[in-house]
């Protein structure tokens, strides 16, 4: 069966996926990325031929990665303070054969319109919560990825003009507002992490529902201001932190309805990704097939 390869190249793991191109997910594995050692996309080359020798030459190969792709498709153009080394990498020539390559927020988007929870949706938003706030968005059955490949990053939004700069140097971002990365300083060094918060929150620790309330509040504000101007039918939010499940969308559905601006009481829907972590991968399946680089072995 002709099938798609999907490969999505994280700091700790990379995710591979195949799927038909009627939608068959035909197997899904990870392994460790070694990002510890400046050569591991040797790693990846080398695992891809193991998984292609046990289930069969691919037909189509796709790669998704963190940072800002370059627009022909062909590498990642920017990436900083880790995994360095994919910046620039031209994949097609890396792994000899061509091998689209997206953004993985942009991949994951990909995939829960293409199986996942918005399936068959032409407009549509997706966050995913984690150390930062990834994100993508479709409009019009098209993916957004904007003049040099930054549209999309919708984490770096701003939501505060006088708070601190993120990664790019957006002051007040969302991603500074919900991000793991910055839960300590939100919390006052009590938490290391925002689901220590949320399970605090759970057993009624009110410092922990304050902070898990204005992390939310940001959150809705940031999602309501994008529905403002992509006008999705739905977002979907995925990442680390949605594992809070309705700790996360119980407030956040009706904290959007209160910000949002609604035609005629119609609301968009917020709904968690269904793919877990092997949206990534199926999206970059699905995108190879899309791109039609038609490989053969």
């Amino acid at each position: 069966m002709a099938h798609a390869i999907g490969l999505d190249i994280g700091v700790t793991n990379v995710k591979v996926a195949a799927a038909s191109p009627a939608g068959a997910v035909l197997f899904r594995e990870h392994f460790p990325t070694a990002a510890e050692s400046a050569n591991w996309p040797e790693v990846v080359k080398r695992e891809l031929a193991r998984i292609e020798q046990r289930y069969g030459p691919a037909a189509w190969v796709g790669v998704a990665a963190p940072g800002v792709a370059r627009t022909d498709g062909t590498a990642i153009r920017w990436m900083r303070g880790r995994l360095e080394e994919v910046q620039g990498l031209n994949w097609r020539e890396f792994l000899g054969r061509p091998a689209p390559v997206i953004n993985d927020a942009q991949a994951a988007l990909l995939g829960e319109v293409w199986l996942g929870a918005a399936k068959g949706a032409r407009n549509a938003i997706l966050l995913t919560l984690g150390t930062g706030v990834g994100g993508a968005a479709m409009v019009d059955g098209q993916l957004l990825r904007g003049h040099l490949g930054r549209a999309g990053h919708l984490g770096h939004v701003c939501l505060d003009v006088a708070g601190e700069p993120d990664i790019v140097g957006t002051p007040g971002s969302l991603e500074t507002m919900i991000g793991n990365y910055t839960i300590a300083k939100r919390s006052g060094g009590r938490f290391e992490s925002t689901l220590a918060v949320v399970e605090a929150a759970r057993q009624g620790d009110a410092e922990a529902n304050a902070i898990w309330d204005r992390s939310v509040e940001a959150l809705a504000c940031g999602i309501g201001s994008l529905i403002n101007v992509l006008d999705p039918e739905v977002v979907i939010v995925g990442g680390g932190i949605a594992v809070a499940g309705e700790m996360l969308f119980g407030p956040l559905r009706d904290m959007v309805k209160r910000v949002e601006w609604s035609l005629e009481g119609e609301h968009v829907t917020i709904v968690p990704a269904a793919l877990g972590e092997y949206a990534g991968a199926v999206g970059a399946a699905w995108n190879a097939m899309r791109e039609g680089s038609g490989f053969r072995d």
